[in-house]
């Protein structure tokens, strides 16, 4: 069975009408708008009807019930029969189940270490860590406390009063990540740790200098407690308090500015030095995901992991629902039996989360990826997969949890981009790399984001929230091979202070969003 990125090779050739991912595909995509009457030439079919940009096109006859692949790989069955030269989507393709061969390991391979190690310039913790930002995080227990850590953030807004950190130029800002919940649900439960440990992995993450945690005082996530489940420990850069405790929201902002200014002489004193790239968690994402998703930008990302594992990084693939139906591909990848089994068991309670829930794995693609080009959640998830390269799967977490393992990891999340970068920062990852074929409008404070284009339409259209384009994969002009090397070098860049389009638009804190999971009472 090929590698994902070894399969994928658009023809040089911008001539060319359609590209074949593989010898076994009964689809071809369609480069440009194809009307009816083109002929394939490379393929010997003629085109019936109009195929959009990016869409599938049937390069044979395909029986109804037949499997279809993409990739070499099962994207669905044909609902009825499908002639050469056809559309193929959501008209005449559905879900169908069929058996994957896991066969742990078979394709585990010793990662060559890179000849003359990368570096970027990185801000050291006292304790080791190593930061790629230096924000000062205001963080809440639960949604009542989110309108005084906003207060307390805008104060410190650079465009709103830009004399506020004019004497801190050190410190990139000060952000409040609020959220929606934090009370009426099981105090021993599932959703209260899984919140808690993605509120403890922000509190402790390397990006930040300092961080407050406000509360109410009487909600069911107890500051107290989460401190004591995260093993945190209040000090002078880690401060919290309680709204009913310091005496009402004016009392309360007025504080928490104060331990704010408290905090910033010191944060600013953060310096860049070199140090190398092992120290890069890099948090993989894809949204509004289209028809050359998996075939430009995920690929270009996939070989830049492939480098950055060879510098002795970490890249952590997420998204379980959008891994579904490929999944057998990253467990031939596991270093052992047991990183493949954790997966699939991953795998295995989301079924079981969707059947209780009366949900569906396959409510993906959403309907802008169907526009785009994809039409099941099986051809999705193959286009997907091809972000981690073809390095070794070494360990798989579960949401939020710290990530300490070196080359790629997985982490269990939700498919919902914020929810799912959350866990990844949570975890560690201190940049995000995120690629779209729709178009994405996207940062994730205090981690930043590199947000990558598929096509140069979209990469035309909306330049000012891209960082780097892929669609010249498609026309030829340059290799996955270049532009995973041309993405590595923007990765070690932003990692050393190069502000994201994300960054320099002001997104971030609206994009703080801990997956919600359980009852609420």
């Amino acid at each position: 069975m090929p590698a994902m990125n070894d399969i994928i090779k658009p023809a040089a050739n911008a001539a060319v009408q359609a590209i074949r991912l593989h010898k076994d595909d009964d689809v071809v995509i369609a480069r440009n708008q194809l009307v009816g009457g083109t002929v394939l030439e490379c393929e010997g079919v003629r085109v019936s009807g109009l195929i959009p940009a990016g869409h599938k096109v049937a390069a044979r006859h395909i029986e109804q019930g037949q499997a279809v692949k993409r990739y070499g790989q099962i994207i669905g069955f044909a609902s009825r029969a499908i002639q050469p030269g056809e559309h193929v989507h959501t008209h005449n393709l559905a879900m169908g189940d069929f058996s994957r061969d896991y066969a742990f390991c078979a394709d585990a391979k010793a990662t060559v270490p890179a000849q003359q190690t990368a570096s970027f310039d990185g801000i050291v913790r006292h304790d080791g860590r190593v930061a790629t930002r230096n924000y000062i995080g205001i963080l809440t227990s639960v949604n009542c406390s989110a309108t005084v850590a906003r207060a307390i953030a805008d104060r410190f807004r650079r465009d709103v009063f830009p004399e506020a950190l004019a004497a801190y130029p050190n410190v990139d800002g000060v952000v409040a990540l609020t959220h929606g919940v934090g009370c009426a649900v099981d105090p021993d439960g599932e959703a209260l740790a899984m919140l808690q440990r993605t509120l403890g992995g922000y509190a402790a993450h390397p990006n930040f200098a300092g961080v407050l945690v406000i509360g109410l005082g009487c909600e069911t996530n107890q500051i107290s407690r989460l401190m004591e489940t995260q093993g945190l420990i209040e000090a002078d850069f880690l401060r919290t308090f309680n709204i009913q405790e310091t005496g009402g929201t004016a009392k309360t902002i007025e504080h928490g500015v104060k331990l704010v200014h408290g905090m910033l002489a010191e944060a600013d004193k953060a310096r860049r030095q070199p140090v190398p790239a092992r120290h890069l968690v890099v948090g993989l994402q894809c949204g509004g995901s289209d028809g050359y998703s998996g075939i430009s930008a995920n690929p270009a990302l996939g070989a830049a992991v492939d480098l950055l594992v060879q510098h002795g990084g970490t890249a952590i693939l997420s998204e379980t629902p959008e891994i579904y139906g490929a999944e057998h591909l990253l467990t031939r990848r596991a270093v052992n039996r047991e990183v493949g089994e954790k997966l699939v068991n991953r795998i295995r309670w989301w079924e079981s989360y969707c059947e209780r829930n009366n949900a569906a794995m396959n409510n993906n693609p959403s309907a802008g990826n169907k526009a785009g080009g994809l039409t099941t959640v099986l051809e999705k998830s193959l286009g997907g997969i091809a972000k981690a390269g073809n390095t070794n799967l070494v360990e798989v977490y579960e949401y939020a949890q710290h990530v300490s393992a070196k080359g790629l990891v997985f982490m269990d999340t939700p498919g919902y981009d914020p929810i799912s970068a959350t866990g990844q920062v949570a975890g560690g990852a201190n940049l995000i790399c995120f690629t779209t074929g729709r178009g994405s409008a996207y940062g994730c404070a205090p981690a930043p984001s590199l947000k990558i284009a598929t096509n140069n339409a979209l990469w035309d259209r909306q330049q000012e929230d891209m960082d780097l384009n892929c669609g010249t994969i498609l026309t030829g002009e340059a290799s996955i091979a270049e532009k995973g090397a041309e993405l590595f070098q923007l990765m070690l860049d932003t990692a050393s202070g190069k502000r994201s389009r994300s960054e320099q638009h002001g997104y971030g804190q609206n994009e703080f969003v801990p997956w919600q999971i359980g009852a609420i009472t």
